[in-house]
């Protein structure tokens, strides 16, 4: 999981914190500590996907499991991240400008038709690929915010009245039939799955 993603934190129906997970899995250790133990529902407010978190232990051992890996200066361990991403061998190309050269394997047509294009080649194929990924940059954003939402109505609001009815409009992109079918829920439940929804049905 992304440590700098942030969190809903949910006990039946109450949203009790929001925040970065280090913050409110410290905050939920707190009130845990503070009150009979209750069973407390994590969302991560990127994708709408729940976790489990691990309280137990002191609060010092809560805030080096969900913390950052971090340097003296602060910043993310460049060891460890080298680990996780090693960098790709050297090939052909064009290394100081970000670019790295690999195989492509396309039928002669297409070699012939990439020749004819202005730059060449390789110019007509990133320009191509730019293209596509603006063109479906709102599609995709819309289908994550659904997928989203989608995800923490049916943990959070899956026996609510008019659920069904929610996520039919939420794929229908219908935000006035989307509100309307969600105004009864419990308010935090309710406001965090038009949030999740906002980007879909704006």
């Amino acid at each position: 999981m992304k440590t700098t993603d942030k969190y809903y934190a949910f006990r039946a129906q109450e949203l009790l914190a929001s925040g970065p997970l280090q913050e409110i899995a410290v905050d939920i250790k707190n009130q845990l500590n503070q009150s009979a133990k209750e069973s407390i529902s994590f969302f991560n407010l990127r994708n709408g996907k729940q976790i489990d978190l691990d309280l137990s232990g002191s609060e010092s051992d809560v805030r080096q499991r969900y913390g950052a890996t971090e340097t003296a200066g602060g910043k993310e361990d460049a060891g460890s991240e080298a680990a996780k991403n090693p960098m790709p061998k050297k090939g052909r190309g064009r290394p100081k400008l970000g670019v790295i050269g690999r195989e492509v394997t396309l039928l002669p047509r297409h070699w012939e038709w990439l020749d004819t294009q202005r730059g060449g080649a390789s110019a007509a194929l990133r320009r191509l690929i730019e293209e596509s990924r603006k063109a479906g940059a709102a599609d995709e954003m819309i289908r994550q915010s659904q997928d989203s939402a989608n995800r923490f109505m049916y943990a959070m609001a899956g026996d609510l009245p008019g659920f069904e009815e929610a996520v039919r409009a939420l794929y229908a992109k219908d935000k006035q039939v989307f509100d309307q079918e969600t105004q009864a829920w419990p308010l935090d439940i309710r406001d965090c799955s038009r949030r999740y929804a906002e980007a879909a049905l704006s």
